[in-house]
């Protein structure tokens, strides 16, 4: 059989981008990462990550529009890779977008704190944009340290 670990296995699912999407983007996420024997925990962090990722995309990336987003979920020796796809007005400044407390809807109370949060719960965070073309925010966890 091999082991368990090193299988790769890979998921996409794109979907609108609606608030009711976003649970069911999470609850899928957790069921795909299950092969890798996950703590709670690091579900939780998972899910927490994916969220912020799909809230930027739905607020800032799409500004409240519905159209789509794409969640793309690689596995690949004990490493869970997540991918979230927009195709929405791209961001200027990704540096700056990153910084805590930086946000550029504070009239919607956003916290600005979608990124850190991304980057607390995952190992790393990547973030690529074109503006006017859309972003992708690329995530990595090892799971079962």
């Amino acid at each position: 059989m091999g082991n368990k670990k090193d299988t790769e296995n890979e998921m996409v699912i794109e979907f609108d981008g609606r608030p009711s999407n976003e649970g069911f983007a999470r609850v899928a996420l957790a069921a795909f990462c299950t092969q890798l024997n996950p703590t709670l925990e690091e579900v939780a962090d998972i899910k927490t990550a994916l969220s912020e990722a799909i809230t930027n995309a739905m607020i800032h990336g799409y500004e409240g529009e519905v159209h789509k987003i794409r969640m793309e979920c690689k596995i690949k020796g004990g490493i869970l890779y997540v991918t979230v796809r927009d195709t929405g007005k791209g961001i200027e400044d990704i540096e700056k977008a990153m910084q805590p407390m930086y946000t550029t809807k504070p009239e919607l109370d956003r916290s600005g704190m979608g990124f850190v949060f991304m980057e607390a719960f995952m190992d790393q965070v990547q973030v690529e944009s074109v503006p006017g073309q859309g972003t992708a925010v690329h995530m990595q966890k090892t799971i079962g340290r």
